[in-house]
Order: C-alpha cells, then structure tokens, then sequence
C-alpha cells in the first residue's frame, strides 16, 4: 500500500507541485490548504506522514502540530517553512515535529526526509522488554510505563529511549545518536537531539531538571545510567 501523506499548505503553486512529484515518486499524496482542513483530513485519512507549512491562513502550523503529536503520536510531522531561524526549528520540534524543511527545498531532499521518516516509524522490534527502576518498556507494543502508568511518548522519543537502554552507562554522542535515531541519511543538526532529550526527561524524570537517567556528558552527548 503507499504511504498516504497529508500536505498542509495554503500556496496553490507550492501545493499543488507538491502533491504531484510524491504521487510521481509512488505515495499517495493528499493536501490541505488550511490548518482547519488538516485537523478534518487527519482524523478522516489517518495519514503516515504531514507536510506541514508554518504560515496558514487560520490556524498556524505550531498549533496543528501541537494537536495532531498529542492525539496521534503514530503520525509523523515534517514542518515545512520558509524560516530559517533555530527557534523556529525548535519549537516544531518540540511540539512533536520529526523533522523539518526549509523553502525553497530540493524535491529529491523531501523524498529523502520522508522516506526516512517512515522507515523509522516501521522498524519492527522483536525484543520482548526491559525493567529500569520504574520503568518497563515494552518493545513488541512499542510503549513505556512507569509505575505502572502508560507514559505518552512518540515514536521518535521511543526510538530514542530504546537507543539510550541498550547502551546502559555509555556516553554516546550527538552524532551517534543522530544516526542509530535518525538515520545516517539524515539531513539535520544536533539540536534535534537536544529537543528530543529534553522532551524525553520531561516525561521518564522525576525531575528533569535534575535528571537520575538521562545525564548530560559534557563537551560528548549524554548518557542514561540505570539510577539508583
């Protein structure tokens, strides 16, 4: 089946290119021209993939990726802006984002981004689990409890947890966990895996800002330690 992939963008030229070079390319590509018909279409088309513009005429794209990362985390998201600048780049992320594009973009780069991300998301993992302290991930159903608490994590955070597990007490770096995470086809920087890091604490810590699995290595990465 192809990959159904929603484009948010209100540009009747960029969108509409779009949307013909991925069904050339073998996905079934679908647009919305505004963040109302997005909402509607993911809950209608169950997309894999959003292509999501910044600006648009009623709702803008931080807050549709706010939603759509909250009510389904199995959807990937790759902003799509004409901004350049890092916190632009950083709020996406941290609102749920997967990765990001800047106009104007080589269609080769998107197909690259896309596929990259839909081969992440469908890695099958044919461990069973691991207990850390409170922590129970469990690899078959893809999700994380602690104390017995269903932890909502996406799947880029999952992936990212289960990289920091199998190298329990090992300092990794940033590059080493960009590729095992995101792939070594991966077109980016580090300050993704600053984000993902951050939004990860927020969620498996006590207290994040006084973290007892996830430490920062200076001048390295970091590392995840079994705690006490």
């Amino acid at each position: 089946m192809r990959a159904k992939i929603l484009i948010v963008e209100d540009e009747n030229d960029i969108g509409s290119f779009m949307v013909r070079t991925l069904n050339r390319k073998g996905f079934n590509a679908i647009r919305a021209e505004t963040g109302k018909e997005a909402l509607r279409l993911v809950e209608l088309e169950k997309p894999e993939v959003i292509l999501l513009d910044i600006m648009l005429p009623d709702i803008d794209g931080f807050e549709i990726c706010k939603r759509v990362s909250r009510q389904h985390p199995e959807i990937s998201i790759i902003m799509v802006t004409a901004r350049g600048e890092d916190v632009d780049k950083i709020r996406g992320l941290e609102l749920g984002a997967d990765d990001y594009i800047i106009k104007p973009f080589n269609p080769m780069e998107l197909i690259a981004r896309i596929k990259a991300v839909i081969r992440r998301t469908n890695k099958p993992d044919n461990s069973n689990e691991v207990v850390i302290g409170p922590l129970r991930i469990d690899y078959n159903c893809r999700q994380v409890y602690k104390n017995g608490v269903v932890l909502d994590l996406t799947p880029r955070e999952f992936c990212l947890l289960k990289v920091f597990v199998n190298n329990l007490n090992k300092a990794l770096t940033r590059d080493e966990i960009l590729n095992w995470v995101w792939g070594e086809d991966y077109i980016g920087d580090t300050k993704t895996v600053d984000v993902h890091v951050r939004r990860l604490r927020e969620k498996i810590e006590d207290d994040p800002s006084h973290p007892k699995y996830i430490e920062t290595v200076w001048g390295k990465g970091y590392l995840f330690r079994k705690g006490d």
